[in-house]
């Protein structure tokens, strides 16, 4: 039994397989989440569905079918990248009561690493080493090697969102306008996986060339779906933290006009 998704030298199947890891790490992150909500007890309701959100987004892309794919398909293993990395963290950090962001005092260290040029660095540089082909190849065909990828994206979409999304450390000078050009840049900044997978007329990570093949895909048409996915699926998620802050900015317009 396997406790990670992985990369797998056997055929695929479409067969249900239990992974105890990805259960495990998703009932850790509920009872921690269950425990904080009692400490910082608030009838908050859109932070809880938050939090819902974020936690069927990783089940869906740690646990099988996406997550087991991802050991076949560099275009699921890119689609678990957009969930994890992208759609789940702004989710978890929305989803902390407000009374639990008061009372914390954040750290030194926690303030340089959440500053937003620190952030985009952290989370861009992040993003291209577990991208590098030497880096997916060593990592993917252990369950080790996949976790630490998968928390790694988590850990980098985290910091990447901290500074829109969380209000601690206060950082009044970082308006509305700056983070909407944080998430055009970042639109920009992500572009190099994108450009080798899509253009590259070679096989760019030899775990996928490798792999069993699965009936109605080719290796070519798996990698440049692989590298749109990143462009565009990347591109809707920043695009709609876009507008929510266009639509924050001008309700906070409105309202101090009125």
């Amino acid at each position: 039994m396997q406790w990670w998704c992985s990369a797998q030298a056997v055929a695929w199947e479409w067969t249900w397989r239990p992974y105890v890891g990805v259960w495990l790490f998703v009932a850790v992150l509920v009872s921690a989440y269950v425990l904080l909500r009692r400490r910082h007890a608030a009838g908050e309701g859109a932070r809880t569905a938050a939090f819902a959100a974020a936690v069927a987004a990783l089940w869906l892309a740690l646990d099988w079918p996406v997550g087991a794919l991802a050991g076949y398909l560099a275009s699921a293993h890119m689609f678990l990248f957009l969930l994890v990395g992208l759609v789940a963290p702004p989710l978890l950090l929305y989803a902390v009561p407000a009374s639990a962001w008061r009372a914390w005092s954040p750290g030194r260290a926690a303030r340089f690493l959440t500053h937003p040029l620190v952030a985009l660095v952290v989370f861009n540089g992040i993003v291209f080493l577990t991208h590098w082909p030497l880096v997916v190849d060593g990592l993917m065909g252990s369950q080790a090697g996949s976790f630490v990828i998968d928390m790694a994206w988590l850990a980098a979409g985290v910091v990447f969102w901290w500074p829109l999304v969380a209000p601690v450390p206060a950082r009044p000078w970082f308006g509305y306008l700056l983070k909407i050009g944080y998430l055009i840049a970042a639109t920009i900044t992500t572009a190099a996986p994108f450009l080798y997978l899509t253009f590259s007329a070679l096989p760019v990570y030899a775990t996928y060339e490798l792999a069993p093949p699965i009936e109605g895909i080719t290796r070519r048409a798996d990698q440049q779906a692989a590298g749109l996915l990143m462009k565009l699926g990347g591109a809707v998620v920043l695009w709609v933290g876009i507008a929510v802050l266009f639509w924050r900015w001008y309700r906070e317009e409105t309202v101090s006009g009125d």
